[in-house]
């Protein structure tokens, strides 16, 4: 009797259990919002620029900080690679401890200094610090860096959820910000910060924020035409495939819809065939392009991008940063080796990702993977 018991409780939780979650998933929103973002005036986007002027040097430092232990892969790479194609700054990439970056969800990068290091060679500090998302939004050693940075003077570019490690530093208090469409909440539980929608870049007093992923896109071609001006900026955006870079943004187009949820159910229940995709690292390969492919299959729920290479050794991409390989291997299984769109400008390069994904795991997946990396498609 007393098995009886136990099996019919199971089923009855069992029950209860899917009953709760099919209403949560009758609760959530369908598909999301379509339509065209609000237009940027003239009035805001000059003022957007004044306010990302140099603030110390006449060719600015600037320094993009992230935690040995998962740094977000495309907010810590497509910032580097971007200005330092623009070659209108000298651009540092530092880890808050000696050792290789490791970045999520895909790639290994050897930093070009500690945090230590950068302060012995540059005691003044950088004109700007761009703050990618961190697995660890608390970590003290970052936080308490940040918060010299900025006391030394420098504008401060939180990218995606790199603006709640921004806020953990107490740095957006009384100030206008935005972030990932999934973490507005997060921001919004600080009570002191005004949440602006609609805006893919917000500059508030020697802070800049920007939502998700991509938008570290339109915010280095922002911040090259600051340094340098509307026509580099303009080349800049040319070599990189894109087309308009203002704080345009429909906000309410990203959101946990329906759609969303079922795909991430769907694809984490499909454990059972996950994939390992392969990319050649070769020497002068775009990190940008590969900061987006690689991000872009490794969050599917289906499929992990993996670097190969014949030797253990960091290949130098094109800006000249030291990508470690994942795998030791002169070569990788036909079926799993992804298509060398690394050779296309960034922006195409995402765009023909997304095509691939839709077309090896279905429009949903490629839908999904967008909306993580907040890109309007």
């Amino acid at each position: 009797m007393s098995w009886r018991i136990l099996a019919w409780s199971g089923l009855g939780c069992v029950a209860l259990l899917l009953a709760i979650g099919g209403a949560w998933l009758f609760l959530l929103p369908g598909s999301p919002v379509r339509g065209t973002a609000p237009a940027i005036s003239r009035e805001e986007s000059e003022a957007t620029l004044a306010a990302l002027k140099p603030p110390k040097r006449q060719r600015p430092l600037i320094a993009i900080v992230g935690i040995n232990d998962m740094s977000e892969t495309t907010d810590y790479l497509m910032p580097y690679g971007i200005l330092a194609r623009a070659d209108v700054a000298d651009v540092l990439t530092l880890a808050t401890q000696p050792g290789p970056v490791t970045l999520y969800p895909a790639l290994k990068v050897q930093p070009h200094a500690t945090i230590a290091q950068f302060d012995a060679a540059h005691p003044d500090g950088a004109d700007y610090v761009i703050v990618p998302a961190m697995t660890r939004e608390d970590d003290a050693v970052a936080l308490e860096w940040i918060k010299a940075q900025a006391a030394k003077g420098a504008i401060i570019i939180g990218v995606c959820v790199g603006a709640k490690v921004v806020a953990n530093a107490g740095l957006l208090d009384g100030k206008r910000a935005t972030t990932h469409w999934y973490s507005v909440r997060d921001l919004q539980k600080h009570s002191a910060i005004r949440y602006v929608a609609d805006r893919r870049l917000v500059v508030d007093r020697g802070v800049a924020t920007t939502t998700g992923i991509t938008a570290s896109m339109p915010m280095a071609l922002t911040l090259i035409e600051a340094i340098a001006g509307r026509a580099k900026a303009e080349a800049v955006a040319r070599d990189i495939g894109l087309a308009e870079w203002d704080a345009r943004h429909r906000s309410d187009a990203f959101r946990f819809t329906r759609p969303f949820a079922l795909t991430a159910i769907a694809n984490t229940l499909a454990f059972w065939s996950p994939e390992q995709l392969g990319i050649a690292l070769t020497p002068g390969i775009d990190e940008v392009s590969l900061a987006l492919i690689a991000d872009a299959w490794s969050r599917t729920y289906r499929s992990r991008a993996l670097t190969f290479a014949a030797t253990a050794d960091a290949q130098p991409s094109r800006g000249g940063l030291g990508i470690l390989p994942d795998r030791v291997a002169a070569d990788w299984p036909a079926k799993h080796t992804l298509p060398a769109t690394v050779a296309l400008p960034p922006a195409k390069a995402l765009d023909q990702t997304l095509v691939a994904i839709d077309a090896r795991y279905g429009p949903r997946t490629a839908d999904f993977v967008a909306m993580q990396l907040e890109y309007p498609r």
